[in-house]
């Protein structure tokens, strides 16, 4: 079987504390895109992963080798899975390529091996893996709460384009919290893009989102900014970083202007995509 695993951008990232455990506690508005990676897994004998891209890992550093792994160990089936993934979304960028890849695995494992797994103990296993996987199980748009597996549905985000900029550059996730912790942030309360989500105002989102990462992945690539102030002069009504980055999104309101400002985006080692919400 084979699936689409679709990336996220977070329209609203506030971290919150740090939990008992060591995880930091975030409020975090998730949103589904139709940029994916495709994912096919057949019963096998043992776990193996091949990745069409040879800079990733395709042991137990990746995290769709993870799932795999903890899908037999939570259900004790004595099996394995044949992965095969189809990469496009770009590596350490904030969308969730790993996680999306991971809920891929964990859902089709649970299809061909008869559905062991209820979709609570699902998302228990995913939450073992990753963060983001429980969100990536469901999709959609979603309030992401505590380490990100407590998930509210929100309502669907109105019609719009991203226009999706993901540097030359890379941001480990370690490294943005550990900075975060060092720096802080300043993202504005949650209750104005929950209303503006509410209203289905797309113009009210833009001006509600805030990224608590994104002010100290800034002060280390000055690059961040100039791409923002760069969607927004190219008509984005909105544009901020996308979890811990270094990709960072515009949103427009046609698909005409979106592909223009895409166009001129577009520069020697960097990659950009246009897509709509999903």
């Amino acid at each position: 079987m084979e699936c689409r695993a679709c990336a996220k951008l977070n329209l609203y990232l506030d971290i919150t504390g740090i939990m008992p455990d060591g995880y930091h506690a975030l409020r975090s508005v998730m949103q589904s895109i139709d940029l994916y990676d495709t994912v096919k897994v057949e019963k096998a004998d043992t776990i193996r992963l091949t990745v069409d891209k040879k800079y990733i890992p395709t042991d137990e550093r990746n995290t769709a080798f993870k799932a795999a792994k903890a899908f037999f160990e939570a259900t004790g089936i004595q099996g394995g899975a044949e992965i095969f993934i189809k990469k496009i979304i770009p590596v350490g960028a904030g969308m969730a390529g790993g996680s999306a890849d991971a809920a891929a695995v964990l859902n089709l494992l649970n299809i061909l091996y008869g559905m062991p797994l209820s979709a609570e103990e699902l998302s228990d296993v995913a939450l073992k893996v990753g963060a983001d996987v429980p969100f990536c199980l469901e999709g959609g748009t979603m309030l992401a709460e505590g380490k990100g597996e407590k998930l509210t549905p929100l309502p669907k985000l109105a019609k719009c384009f991203f226009v999706v900029v993901k540097p030359f550059f890379s941001v480990s996730t370690k490294d943005a919290y550990k900075m975060f912790d060092e720096q802080g942030g300043d993202c504005p309360n949650v209750d104005g893009i929950l209303s503006a989500l509410e209203q289905r105002n797309i113009h009210q989102v833009c001006s509600s989102m805030g990224n608590d990462l994104e002010r100290c992945i800034a002060s280390r690539h000055p690059e961040i900014n100039e791409i923002k102030d760069k969607l927004i002069g190219l008509g984005a009504i909105g544009a901020m970083m996308t979890g811990s980055g270094s990709a960072v999104f515009g949103v427009f309101e046609n698909m005409i202007q979106a592909q223009q400002a895409a166009d001129k985006m577009r520069a020697p080692k960097r990659r950009v995509f246009v897509c709509r919400p999903v």
